[in-house]
């Protein structure tokens, strides 16, 4: 049996990683300047904590940005804890790294995306081959498992 280096597992610790570290800088400091994040994340997930009139609301993922208004950031080595406004209903969220699907500061053009390799194993014991390539166009994911990629930011643009 060979023994191979699995990138995409290395890859997808170290994104999640400096997400983590921005999120300890922000529960610090605040955040500096114009930036702000857009956090997609799985509601599915079995760790993600939301209330449930939003986990009805969005049952499988929701998009969350952390700008003027949040309160009780609160990062650990697993995920963070916020409370966000909802039409002037505060409402705390624990979001798991593992749930993330996007991270995005967009006034710096910056983000990352997750992806997920689904087939017919578990899938927890091996996160696929290694993190995509966006300008690999050809291949399919059949093709290509993907962890993660970097998320081209013209999606955000106005």
């Amino acid at each position: 049996m060979s023994r191979s280096i699995d990138y995409g597992n290395l890859m997808h610790r170290a994104m999640r990683g400096l997400i983590q570290e921005v999120l300890c800088d922000v529960a610090d400091h605040g955040l500096p300047g114009a930036h702000h994040f857009f956090i997609t994340f799985d509601t599915t997930h079995p760790e993600a904590q939301l209330a449930d009139w939003l986990r009805d609301r969005y049952p499988t993922e929701m998009t969350v940005v952390m700008q003027h208004w949040f309160d009780n950031l609160d990062v650990t080595d697993d995920g963070f804890s916020v409370t966000l406004n909802f039409g002037d209903a505060p409402e705390p969220l624990y979001i798991p790294y593992d749930a993330i699907k996007t991270f995005v500061d967009p006034s710096v053009e910056f983000g990352l995306r997750f992806e997920t390799h689904s087939d017919d194993d578990d899938g927890d014991d091996d996160p696929g081959e290694g993190p995509g390539d966006p300008a690999a166009d050809d291949a399919g994911p059949e093709d290509t498992p993907q962890d993660a990629e970097v998320v081209s930011l013209d999606s955000f643009r106005k």
